[in-house]
């Protein structure tokens, strides 16, 4: 797993006004919580934490260095990136500080790998879950699960309880939970032609002489 840095300062006053002032002078008000410590208010670079970001997808993890006087570190993940909705500069973000001798919990993405032999027989391939929920020590995080589903037949599918696991990683999904599976195409059902049958005339009944 990837571990970032990125420079922080520390800050002794909050509000809108001075989140607002912040961020005119091209910097992002943030938090880091977590681990059993206080709560800091600090202010990261806007540019830094974009190119920090870029092409990333989810649990990045940060090692930032408060500047106090002193280098502060802390090892951190961001929780939460609020964004504006219109112009999509950052507003706010909030960073988890981890204990790296603790297990931690987070939901790790699914790469889904190969082309299923049901699908070349005419099977619909489902993606069920994009990621799965485990908790580990940092030191054996995977970035994502690598799933093959070239074996899959219709018919098939790849539950949790599949999965060959790296030491150290417990998964917290039910072992039944279902990744990914082939099923039949559906089958478009022709109506059946009804046949217009004559109705047969009978003879009328001859009168008696």
């Amino acid at each position: 797993m990837e571990i970032n840095e990125l420079k922080a300062t520390l800050r002794n006053n909050t509000g809108k006004g001075v989140a607002r002032r912040l961020r005119k002078s091209g910097l992002v008000p943030a938090v880091v919580y977590g681990n059993n410590k206080d709560t800091l208010l600090l202010a990261v670079s806007a540019n830094e934490l974009t190119k920090l970001l870029r092409g990333k997808e989810e649990n990045v993890f940060i090692n930032l260095r408060v500047e106090n006087g002193k280098i502060i570190e802390k090892f951190t993940l961001i929780k939460e990136l609020q964004l504006n909705p219109v112009n999509r500069k950052f507003l706010h973000v909030d960073f988890y500080e981890i204990d790296k001798q603790q297990a931690i919990t987070l939901d790790i993405p699914i790469h889904f790998k190969g082309e299923a032999v049901g699908v070349e027989l005419g099977g619909d391939l489902h993606h069920v879950k994009r990621e799965i929920k485990v908790s580990c020590l940092f030191a054996v995080l995977p970035d994502f699960f690598e799933v093959d589903v070239s074996h899959l037949n219709i018919g098939d599918s790849i539950k949790v309880q599949d999965l060959k696991l790296p030491e150290g990683i417990t998964i917290l999904d039910h072992e039944d939970t279902i990744l990914a599976s082939v099923t039949a195409p559906k089958t478009t059902v022709q109506a059946e032609q009804i046949e217009e049958v004559e109705p047969v005339v009978g003879e009328e009944p001859k009168e008696q002489s």
